[in-house]
C-alpha cells in the first residue's frame, strides 16, 4: 500500500520512530493499513523492513494510538494495556509481544504503544461473513476447543507471579461485583445521559444481589470471538486488553454464555456448543460454573452495555467524535434496557 494514500503525515513519523527504536537506517514500512476495528483506539498494522548488512530484516508491528476522544477513555489507558501485555508475555496465554510505549505526545501527537503483529485473522461475529467463518470452524471442531482452552489458560495463570497485582485485588466477599457496579455507574454519570428508570431499577437490583466470591483470577472482561486472533483454526492471540480486572472468573464465563454475543445460533460466541464448553472449561480449570451467578453477571453486563452506549452516543452528540458508528449506539440503549426489564420480571 502506498504510504501517501494511507496518511501523508503520520506514516513517515511512525517510520522515523520505528527506525530510531530499531537503530536501523533506511527503514521502510510495507503493508501499511489502518484497520477499522474497535472503538477505543486507532490501530495501524505494518511491516518494518530494513537491511542488516547483506540480510533483509522484516518485523510485523501493530501500533495503537489514543485519539483522546475514545470510548472507555476514562477507564482504559494504553499505558495500562502495555503493562498488562508485558506481564503476560512470559505466560502460557497467547498475546502480542509488547515492544514500546510512549507518553510523549510530540512524537505522534498522542500516547501510543507498539506491539507484535501476530499472524491470524479476526472475523467480526456480527457480520454475515464472520458468522459463516465461525459456523464452518464449529463444524471442524478444532477452534471451539481452542477457544475454551485459551479461556481456561487465562483463568488459571499465576497472576501474582506475572506481576498483575497492580490491577487491584478485590477483597473477599462482594467487593468484586460492587467495584464493577461503581465503575459503570461512573461512566454513566460522565455521559450526562438523562435518567432511565429501568436502569435505576437494574442498578438497585445489582447492588442488592451482589454475589460473594473468594476466587480471584485475571478476567479479560470481553472474551469472545471478535476479540481473538485466529490462525490455523486455533487462537493465536487474545486481543483488546481494555476491560481486564482481577476478580471472579465467572464474570468471563457469563459473557461467553450471554445471548448478546450470538445471533441466531445456539452456539456460544457463534462457535462453541454449550455442553462442550461446560465440560471442557470445568475439566481444564476445576471451576464449577454456577449458572445463578452467571445470570447475575449477565445483568451486570446489561448495565455495562448501557454505560458503553450512553458514553458512545454522547461522544457523537457532543461533537467530540465524528464516528457515525457511535451515533447509532443510541438505538441500542432501549433494546438492552428492554432485555433487562424482562430479566427483572417486568
Amino acid at each position: 500500500m502506498n504510504e501517501a494514500k494511507v496518511n501523508d503525515d503520520i506514516v513517515p513519523r511512525i517510520r522515523d520512530y520505528v527506525a530510531g527504536r530499531l537503530g536501523a537506517r533506511d527503514v521502510t514500512l510495507e503493508l501499511v493499513e489502518r484497520i477499522a476495528v474497535g472503538w477505543s483506539h486507532e490501530t495501524w498494522l505494518f511491516d518494518a523492513v530494513w537491511r542488516d548488512g547483506s540480510v533483509q530484516r522484516r518485523l510485523g508491528l501493530c501500533l495503537r494510538r489514543d485519539p483522546g476522544n475514545a470510548l472507555l477513555r476514562h477507564l482504559s489507558t494504553l499505558e495500562t494495556q502495555f503493562k498488562v501485555l508485558q506481564c503476560l508475555e512470559h505466560t502460557a496465554l497467547p498475546t502480542p509481544k509488547p515492544y514500546w510505549y510512549e507518553s510523549d505526545t510530540s512524537i505522534l501527537d498522542a500516547p501510543f504503544l507498539v506491539m507484535e503483529k501476530v499472524a491470524g485473522t479476526c472475523p467480526s461475529p456480527w457480520g454475515r461473513d464472520g458468522r459463516a467463518f465461525y459456523a464452518a470452524a464449529a463444524k471442524r471442531g478444532v477452534l471451539p476447543n481452542s477457544f475454551t482452552r485459551t479461556l481456561a489458560t487465562l483463568h488459571t495463570l499465576d497472576w501474582r507471579a506475572a506481576g498483575l497485582g497492580f490491577l487491584g485485588i478485590p477483597a473477599p466477599g462482594k467487593s468484586f461485583a460492587q467495584r464493577e457496579i461503581a465503575k459503570w455507574r461512573e461512566l454513566i454519570a460522565v455521559s450526562e445521559h438523562p435518567p432511565e428508570p429501568i436502569l435505576t431499577d437494574l442498578i438497585g437490583w445489582l447492588e442488592e444481589n451482589a454475589p460473594p466470591t473468594d476466587r480471584v483470577c485475571l478476567v479479560h472482561g470481553a472474551y469472545r470471538t471478535g476479540n481473538l486472533l485466529i490462525h490455523g483454526d486455533r487462537v493465536s492471540a487474545v486481543l483488546d486488553w481494555e476491560l481486564q480486572v482481577l476478580g471472579d472468573p465467572l464474570y468471563d464465563v457469563a459473557y461467553v454464555l450471554s445471548d448478546l454475543n450470538r445471533e441466531g445460533t445456539p452456539l456460544l460466541s457463534n462457535l462453541v456448543d454449550r455442553d462442550a464448553f461446560f465440560r471442557d472449561y470445568e475439566g481444564a480449570t476445576g471451576i464449577a460454573i454456577d449458572e445463578n451467578v452467571c445470570r447475575y453477571y449477565n445483568a451486570l453486563y446489561a448495565m455495562r452495555s448501557v454505560a458503553f452506549w450512553m458514553s458512545a452516543s454522547g461522544l457523537y452528540a457532543s461533537g467530540m467524535s465524528n464516528d457515525i458508528r457511535l451515533a447509532r449506539t443510541a438505538y441500542s440503549v432501549p433494546d438492552v434496557l428492554d432485555r433487562a426489564a424482562k430479566e427483572l420480571g417486568y
